[in-house]
């Protein structure tokens, strides 16, 4: 049987039950085993080739979109605006979760997830292939609207309970350390999408790069688009993979029987990690945004101080996985949030100061990021009893990118362009406070409980 080892501790696979082999739900599926090792890839692959599409976007948000789309505004104005499109998933990914649940209970998982996947490479590869506003005017703008919609739909909807399945699969005491691992996709995304803007505005004139240039990490989203869909499928097509989620009791419920009953665990969770949200975003496409505005540094540069910075948060996010092992999971990241708090308190001096200044604001800022993030997804989950995890989990990470990261760029952008940094360090410092807050309710209410 397949089996992965860590730190000399092996985990092997489930054999698969004859009784389920000849179950007629999942009579096509592939009669093999499944390892905790192949579940770790698969999440992994899946969760960084959403991050790089979800940072080939981010990025475009700044570099492109203002100009190709929005040339009619001042270049403030048409930022705003690229920002206001670039929450649109954010707002449409809870909705999109609900709507393939459902489409997973008649359907069945892989079908929810190719079409989930299949959205996504469409609405990416809609946006290469987009006429800019030269082009079609404000159907222009309409459409990279709804295309953004769509990616935000097939966000919700690609979920496919790998994490949770991971966590709850590890021995008890490297719970922290198979939490971490999807959110490696994050820092792995960004060096990726980073690296390849990077090099096109340095290899191209800058009339090249907004004709065609941009269009090239949209293509290749949808190319990793598509080889993340068929590792997917392999595993999410298996008996084996159907009997350990059966085992787990992870299903999707129906979210109102799950809002009455968990919806206290869901409106927690999402608050515990608003700080990692938070800063999520301000560390990497607000930065950029302020630094094209607002300073003549090269954005090749500032790309790649960022994608330098992405190296630092993949190393925090591992040793995230350490320290929550030691220490706990909640701990670690009420900790990191009260870091973030102090980093908050900084923002003016360093992101308004020279380049040596906004250099440390920018890897202090990824390497805080990557400590807080890795626990960011499992700190609170567990509090889901087994029906309502699957769907649980889906709901308050959603919720989590919606409050804490959606509207980040475009908040913190609005409020340093017309009242000063000081009020970015505000920005964040609620979001700290809101996650420190909400881990000390969940621990008084585990406590009473």
């Amino acid at each position: 049987m397949p089996s992965i080892s860590h730190n000399g501790e092996q985990l092997t696979s489930i054999s698969v039950r004859p009784d389920l082999l000849t179950a007629p739900r999942n009579s096509h599926a592939d009669h093999t085993s499944i390892s905790p090792g192949e579940i770790a890839i698969g999440v992994v692959i899946g969760r960084a080739s959403e991050y790089f599409d979800f940072f080939v976007y981010a990025i475009a948000s700044v570099l492109v979109f203002p100009s190709v789309f929005f040339p009619f505004e001042q270049r403030l104005e048409a930022t705003l605006y690229s920002f206001v499109i670039f929450s649109f998933a954010f707002i449409a990914r809870p909705i999109g979760t609900v709507a393939f649940m459902a489409i997973q209970r008649h359907l069945g998982r892989e079908a929810k997830l190719t079409i989930a996947l299949v959205l996504l490479g469409i609405s990416t590869a809609g946006i290469a292939f987009l006429p800019t506003f030269s082009h079609l005017g404000y159907a222009s703008i309409v459409i990279l609207a709804s295309l953004r919609i769509g990616q935000g739909l097939a966000m919700g909807g690609s979920w496919d309970g790998l994490p949770s399945l991971l966590a709850l699969n590890a021995p008890q005491h490297k719970r922290g350390w198979y939490a971490m691992l999807g959110q490696l996709g994050a820092p792995v995304g960004f060096m990726i999408a980073g690296s390849l803007f990077a090099y096109l505005l340095s290899s191209l004139s800058p009339e090249d790069f907004l004709d065609w240039g941009w269009r090239y990490p949209f293509y290749v989203a949808f190319a990793i688009n598509v080889v993340a869909l068929f590792a997917r499928l392999r595993l999410v097509s298996t008996n084996e993979y159907a009997r350990l989620l059966d085992e787990r009791e992870l299903e999707p419920t129906k979210i109102a029987e799950m809002s009455g009953s968990q919806g206290r665990n869901v409106l927690i969770g999402a608050l515990a990690a608003l700080a990692s949200y938070a800063l999520f975003h301000l560390v990497t496409v607000f930065p950029l945004s302020w630094l094209t505005l607002y300073s003549t540094r090269s954005l090749t540069d500032v790309l790649y101080i960022q994608v330098t910075g992405a190296g630092l948060m993949s190393l925090g996010v591992i040793a995230s996985g350490l320290i929550a092992d030691r220490y706990g999971r909640r701990n670690t990241l009420g900790t990191f949030a009260l870091f973030i708090a102090i980093l908050s308190v900084f923002v003016p001096s360093l992101l308004g100061g020279g380049e040596s200044a906004q250099n440390t604001f920018i890897l202090v800022g990824f390497a805080l990021l990557g400590l807080s993030y890795g626990q960011a997804a499992g700190a609170v989950t567990a509090n889901f009893s087994a029906k309502y995890r699957y769907t649980g989990a889906a709901l308050t990470s959603d919720l989590s990118w919606l409050v804490g990261a959606g509207f980040a760029p475009l908040v913190a952008l609005g409020l340093s362009a017309h009242f000063g940094l000081a009020y970015v360090s505000l920005y964040l410092l609620s979001g700290a406070a809101c996650s420190i807050a909400a881990l000390s309710l969940n621990r008084a209410l585990e406590i009473r409980d």
